[in-house]
């Protein structure tokens, strides 16, 4: 991780707020998952939308990575960096018909998770080469909003649907090659990855899918956002995986290749926040240390009520004390913690907001008008500046360019 001195050095030099990112950290996490996971035939595709810095996307591009991607902007710019089209899924729901025909041209696989967008892209491509997307019927992820399984989640065919599946496929001559299911981010018990696999595979019968070249059980691989939280025994874990998927591809009569599609897992931690204090407030019960950051800027505690770790880069051996961390925007909601123990903070130091590599930078905006931070990635000795933050000139000014007046 970069140290605490780096941090302090590189927001005096770009100023805050600001992301850091260790892309060292990021390639050895995704290099990790084919130690855990040791079968022969794995390929892990980084889910993109988790963040989408180019430097980063390098990194794993040269370290090998496949993608999953989700919208048609994602498979633009993974072909404008490189990557193998080969390694790129396209996992995008409830699209319009002009954005599959704008995906269909780019040639990459589409993964299918509705019975309706089936039939229309069977009736548009006979003959094509697809993946199915299944809900695995399992509930599970860190929060509601990021659970993608079970009768309340829009994603995915329901099981019992599996035949109107293979009637599709036969209508259309189409090949399905792969058969995918993700239950939730954040997944918060290890039993829900394998039984999520059972109920893949119980539909993974040759008689139905012949022509299966893999499975794909999607990401959402849990990293600890708290002190106190314990790690995954991922050793365990991967041995668990590649014994259900051998056994599976002994019953099916071919090896096939196992996919997975972490996000969290491979960037959050390699992430950082910078944000520094300018006010500080007492508000009879409450004191109050107000950031020159806002939650446009990392979303994840307003938006999922998520716990991200935060440190007095400036103070770190400060006396105890209890903050309300809050941001710059005109929201009461905008906290990145809430009566939250800190060494003392004074007015003018350097706060990091850790474990912000994922879906934050990426799910950020300019509400109140104001700019997404700068964004430094840093691999061994060398920092780089790869995101500069616009000036507040440069930003009205991309607005206004941007006005098509009536």
């Amino acid at each position: 991780m970069v140290e605490r001195a780096q941090l302090l050095e590189l927001a005096k030099l770009y100023g805050t707020p600001l992301y850091v990112y260790d892309a060292d950290l990021v390639v050895a996490n995704y290099q990790s998952l084919y130690k855990f996971i040791p079968y022969n035939k794995l390929q892990v595709h980084y889910a993109l939308k988790a963040n989408y810095n180019i430097a980063l996307l390098k990194a794993l591009r040269d370290a090998g990575a496949g993608l999953d991607t989700v919208s048609p902007g994602e498979v633009h710019l993974a072909l404008a960096l490189g990557f193998d089209r080969k390694k790129i899924i396209f996992t995008a729901n409830n699209l319009k018909d002009e954005e599959v025909a704008e995906v269909q041209n780019l040639n990459v696989l589409f993964n299918i998770g509705s019975t309706s967008r089936l039939e229309k892209y069977g009736k548009a491509y006979p003959g094509s080469r697809v993946c199915v997307r299944f809900n695995p019927d399992v509930v599970d992820g860190e929060n509601a909003a990021t659970a993608t399984g079970g009768d309340l989640a829009k994603f995915g065919i329901l099981m019992q649907d599996v035949d109107k599946v293979v009637a599709i496929a036969k209508k259309y001559d189409l090949k399905i090659i792969g058969l995918h299911e993700h239950t939730g981010s954040g997944l918060q018990h290890t039993e829900s990855v394998f039984q999520s696999m059972k109920n893949l595979m119980s539909l993974a019968t040759k008689e139905r899918f012949p022509d299966l070249e893999f499975l794909d059980f999607g990401g959402g691989f849990k990293v600890p956002y708290k002190p106190d939280e314990a790690r995954v025994d991922y050793v365990a874990m991967g041995k668990e995986i590649c014994a259900l998927f051998n056994d599976f591809c002994k019953n099916y009569g071919k090896e096939l290749e196992l996919k997975f599609e972490p996000g969290k897992y491979i960037v959050a931690e390699a992430g950082t926040m910078l944000t520094t204090v300018n006010t500080l407030k007492f508000n009879r019960t409450r004191t109050i240390a107000g950031c020159d950051a806002g939650f446009p800027q990392l979303i994840r505690p307003v938006f999922y009520g998520a716990y991200h770790r935060i440190e007095n880069l400036s103070n770190p051996d400060g006396a105890k004390k209890v903050y309300d961390v809050c941001g710059n925007i005109c929201e009461t909601g905008d906290r990145f913690a809430e009566q939250r123990e800190l060494p003392e903070i004074r007015e003018y130091d350097v706060l990091a907001i850790c474990n912000a590599g994922a879906y934050c930078y990426s799910m950020g905006g300019i509400y109140n008008l104001r700019s997404m931070p700068g964004e430094v990635v840093v691999s061994g000795n060398k920092a780089v500046l790869t995101r500069k933050r616009k000036s507040n000139t440069d930003l009205v000014a991309e607005l206004l360019n941007d006005n098509i007046e009536l």
